[in-house]
């Protein structure tokens, strides 16, 4: 009988799927501090970003065989502790690329209209101080002819980028493994290839009037920080659904105050569960609690990539119960 611990949760159809086909799965919540015992009890654990599994957490011969991490990266996950004890991991990152990018479009349209501002003001004062509020809140700007900077231009930022074509921006892309030259925008029954000309780090930093970084996590270290965010242009927007502090957050907090930041978005924080009040707070910082990923559409395209590859793994176990 093979026993899986979900234990960030898994999408109710997922669940159905795996009993179906003969797995026990428990959603019980195992607490960080005895998950060492949890890798003694089941054969496979699913986690998402919340639990971490370090080489701490490891017994030396567990039971777990497979580990899967429910989004994009590994980052809280060992890979070289889990290898040396034989545990295989896997991760589920096309299942919700468009999720995560359709959050960093929206973060951004809610910025150039100044909508967030508008729905925390207008319920307080929108019946007294409606003529006011019209003119505090009517300084937007349209996003077509804007250049957009995306770091990273896998899955999600080739996503980002079909967006911000539709909507006439200038896409400018830059990846650390390869060079984009194009990306396929689907329209109708056609799949069109529109050509993209790769550009270099410091030509974004230079140039866009919004970058939005899409890559791991680098180990800690910002991919912006204060030198790359003292040179941007001046109003430059800036968008983080990827990893807390990718851009670093006491760069971003001075950049605003010198004007070079004109407002950012982030989904992702470095103290995650417990963001910087001072980035929450903050009136020129539009914040969601990480939910890039947490549409229903993208949790059942994961849910059902973990059951392919739990079965792909393990086999047919319908006939142990």
């Amino acid at each position: 009988m093979i026993k899986i611990l979900a234990n960030d949760g898994i999408h109710p159809l997922a669940k159905i799927e795996l009993e179906h086909r003969g797995f026990v799965v428990d959603t019980t919540k195992v607490a960080q501090e005895k998950l060492k015992e949890a890798f003694m009890e089941y054969d496979v654990l699913l986690v998402r970003s919340a639990t971490k599994v370090k080489e701490a957490d490891l017994p030396m011969n567990p039971r777990v065989k497979l580990i899967g991490r429910a989004g994009v990266g590994l980052d809280n996950i060992d890979q070289a502790a889990t290898k040396a004890i034989g545990i295989e991991v896997f991760n589920t990152p096309a299942a919700s690329s468009k999720a995560v990018a359709s959050l960093t479009m929206a973060m951004l349209m809610s910025i150039s209209r100044n909508i967030a501002d508008a729905a925390r003001k207008m319920p307080e004062k929108g019946a007294s101080d409606f003529s006011k509020l019209k003119k505090e809140l009517a300084g937007g700007f349209e996003l077509e002819g804007k250049k957009i900077g995306i770091i990273g231009f896998g899955r999600i930022g080739q996503e980002l980028a079909k967006m911000a074509l539709g909507l006439g921006m200038e896409v400018m892309p830059y990846d650390a493994i390869y060079e984009p030259d194009h990306v396929f925008v689907k329209i109708g029954n056609q799949d069109i290839k529109i050509p993209l000309t790769a550009r270099k780090m410091e030509d974004i930093i230079l140039h866009a009037d919004i970058i939005s970084v899409h890559v791991p996590s680098q180990g800690g270290r910002a991919v912006l920080g204060e030198a790359e965010i003292e040179r941007m242009k001046k109003g430059v927007i800036l968008l983080n659904t990827s990893r807390g502090g990718i851009i670093d957050e006491d760069a971003l907090l001075l950049g605003i105050k010198l004007g070079i930041v004109k407002a950012a978005g982030l989904d992702v924080f470095t103290g995650e569960p417990n963001p910087r009040p001072e980035l929450l707070n903050h009136p020129q910082i539009l914040t969601t609690p990480h939910v890039g990923a947490e549409t229903e559409e993208a949790q059942l395209r994961i849910g059902m990539e973990i059951v392919e590859r739990i079965y792909t793994f393990f086999g047919d176990h319908s006939g142990t119960l």
